[in-house]
Order: structure tokens, then sequence, then C-alpha cells
């Protein structure tokens, strides 16, 4: 048996050793006679020489990815222990576009690629997951590409006026005033991406609609890039109406998050209807982000890992 300490200096632990250190147990479980410790900033491993060179040159791996990507991923683990090399998103490869700042817009996960494939491949997508994973703003950044290159002649963006409770009818001042808070969250990310005078052209021009999803009835919505955000809160009804606004040369994007329902208890969810509807349907893709895909703070991924164990050991205890 050898020994070895290797220094994390610099590094968050818990984006690189997961969370209660899930990665290195990973990495020990792979190597059964090996014996890996976290200590402080450090890792120390013990094992056979053939078996600790082995381990050194995952961790060591690792590092490397975590200087460009700041986090770890159990896929990034997986990957090498197969002895692949881990599936990177930092490539100018990647690259959706570049925002306002000369910053590039790329995918930081692997289901994030997934999703850009999804929506490259289909007329119709469905991306669901927790918040936080980027559902939305790499639609929007998809959407503004499609524009840019002439793919689509205007984007809509819409959500259901239901959110934690709050009705828009509710809300001081006219429409504009009404909805402008409640569509803060698109703006944040248009604005991103494109220049605020370029934006408001954009707006006062129709070729960047965004609305209560009221607004889409009785439309057509044709050689547009759509996308329905929040749609866990849409109502069966409410779905089917925007899904059949689908017109020629279009291109939709249905994003929600199941586990954040605002809906009355005794309405079921558009979107986790038509998603279980609508699966095996050629020419819709579907997409689920996780938790490994949040991009916010780092404790984010753990407060949505804490409640779906909650969630799970509710369904445990009530299985009906």
């Amino acid at each position: 048996m050898v020994e070895k300490s290797i220094r994390l200096d610099g590094i968050s632990l818990v984006d690189f050793l997961g969370v209660e250190n899930e990665n290195i147990k990973k990495i020990e479980e792979a190597f059964p006679t090996s014996k890996i410790t976290s200590r402080g900033d450090e890792i120390h491993i013990e094992g056979p020489t053939s078996v600790l060179i082995r381990v050194n040159d995952i961790i060591e791996s690792l590092k490397t990815h975590y200087e460009t990507h700041r986090k770890i991923t159990k896929e990034n683990v997986e990957d090498l222990l197969k002895d692949k090399k881990i599936k990177s998103f930092g490539s100018d490869d990647h690259v959706i576009l570049y925002g306002t700042h000369g910053n590039a817009i790329k995918p930081t996960s692997e289901n994030q690629q997934k999703l850009i494939k999804a929506i490259e491949k289909n007329d119709l997508v469905f991306a669901y997951g927790p918040a936080g994973t980027g559902k939305t703003f790499i639609s929007v950044a998809l959407a503004v590409k499609a524009l840019k290159n002439k793919e689509v002649r205007r984007i809509i963006i819409t959500r259901p006026a239901v959110e934690a409770g709050e009705h828009l009818g509710f809300l001081p001042g006219d429409l504009e005033e009404k909805i402008d808070p409640y569509l803060r969250p698109i703006f944040d990310s248009l604005r991103m991406l494109l220049p605020t005078e370029k934006m408001e052209y954009y707006r006062e021009n129709g070729i960047i609609e965004i609305a209560p999803l009221a607004y889409m009835r009785g439309r057509t919505l044709d050689k547009a890039f759509v996308i329905l955000d929040e749609a866990q809160n849409t109502t069966t009804q409410q779905m089917k109406m925007f899904l059949t606004r689908m017109g020629k040369n279009a291109k939709i994007v249905v994003s929600g998050d199941v586990s954040q329902i605002d809906l009355p208890k005794h309405q079921k969810s558009g979107l986790k209807e038509a998603v279980q509807l609508l699966r095996g349907v050629e020419g819709i893709g579907f997409v689920e982000m996780s938790s490994e895909d949040i991009i916010r703070h780092k404790l984010v991924a753990q407060i949505v890992k804490a409640y779906d164990k909650a969630s799970e050991r509710k369904k445990d205890n009530n299985p009906n």
C-alpha cells in the first residue's frame, strides 16, 4: 500500500467533490482496493501503486477540467472512469453567439448541449427541469441566433398569467406596466444577447414580442421562433390552444419546471400532460434537465436536491 495527497488550492470543494463528496465516492467505488478521503483542501489516496497512479491521473484530469468549467459533475467522473475524454463544452465549436459584452454564449452542461441539438433537429421541443438550468436562456439565445441568420422573421416569448398566486389584474398600472415586471426575466436574458437600441427597435417593430399567453389565442404563429416559458402553469386547455397556434416554418420551445406548479390543486398542469401525451410523436423533442445543469449559485443545486429527496420520501410514505 502506498499513499499520496493532492492539494486543491483555490478550488470550491462542493463544486469539485460534489454534494457529500459524491464524486470522490464514485471513484473509490470503481477502485475497491483504494481508500480516498477529503481532508480540508487535500485529497488523500491510499492503495496499491497501480491503482494509486490511475486514481491520481483521474483527479488531475478533473482539476484541469475544473480550471475551465469551475464545476465537476458525476458525468465527468463517469467519463474518466470509462477511459473517455471528458465531454467539454468550452470550445468555440459550441458557441451559439456572442453577447452584448463580447462574451461567448455556449452550453455549460451535457443536457444544455442536448437541448441545442433537439431544437436544431425538431420544430417542437419540450424542455423541463429545475429552475436555473438554462432552459429559457439557451432557448432565447437560439431564437436570437435564428433571427440574426434570417431563419425566422420574429421572436415571440410568452408565459401563462399565473405566478406564485398573483394575477395580472391585481397589479397596479396599465397593461404595459402590469406585464413588465412579470416578464422581467425574459427582458434580462435579451439584454445579455442584444444591444439595448437593437432590442427596442425589434420590440417597437413587432420583431420581438413578449406577451402573456392569453394574447396567443386566435393567432397563427408563422415563420417565428416561439418560446412558452413557465409552461408548468398552463392548464390543459391553454397548452392545447398554444400548441395548435403553430404555423409553417415555426420553431417552438416549451419550457418549465413541474416541481413549481402554481395552479389550483384541482387543475392538471398542461406541461405534465403534454409530455405524457406527445412523447413518441415524431418531430417532437424532449429534454429533461437535472440539478447537475444548474448554473446559478452552487447552493441552488443542493437546495433542489434536498427538496427532491423530501418529495421522494413523501411518495414512499404515501404511495397513493
